[in-house]
């Protein structure tokens, strides 16, 4: 066998390319776009995607409108089936929101022109925003 291709219990490998060995992400340059833009942190740090991963790491990555909290089991070098990958990390992420909750959007009505910053607040607060601050502001 290959020695990318099973599981490995020794050694290290980038961050960018274990979230898609894993299969967190679909495609290694979403993994890569999350990391530069700090959705992804190891040990509580935001890393580059180039930063080494260890056997007992604390990933997380917020993707997808979710977070997922993940610990590295297994060392993967090259992308796995589902099977496997599922054994590759412990899932400590908190469960998906109830389906109702992630898909409510505000609605305005059509010609009511741009919203004022009393709607905006408002907007953000249906949202779960802290005091007017979305993420990235």
């Amino acid at each position: 066998m290959v020695s990318g291709d099973a599981p490995q219990a020794e050694g290290s490998v980038r961050v960018d390319v274990w979230i898609w060995s894993v299969r967190l992400t679909k495609t290694r340059a979403q993994a890569a776009a999350a990391c530069r833009a700090g959705h992804v942190k190891v040990g509580g740090e935001r890393v580059k995607p180039a930063q080494a991963v260890r056997v007992g790491d604390e990933v997380r990555l917020r993707h997808a409108g979710r977070d997922r909290v993940v610990v590295v089991s297994k060392i993967v070098k090259k992308r796995v089936g589902p099977p496997v990958a599922v054994e590759c990390f412990v899932d400590n992420s908190p469960p998906p929101p109830p389906r109702e909750i992630a898909i409510q959007v505000p609605v305005r009505d059509r010609g009511a022109g741009r919203p004022t910053k009393r709607d905006r607040r408002e907007m953000e607060r249906l949202q779960g925003h802290p005091q007017g601050h979305p993420p990235g502001r």
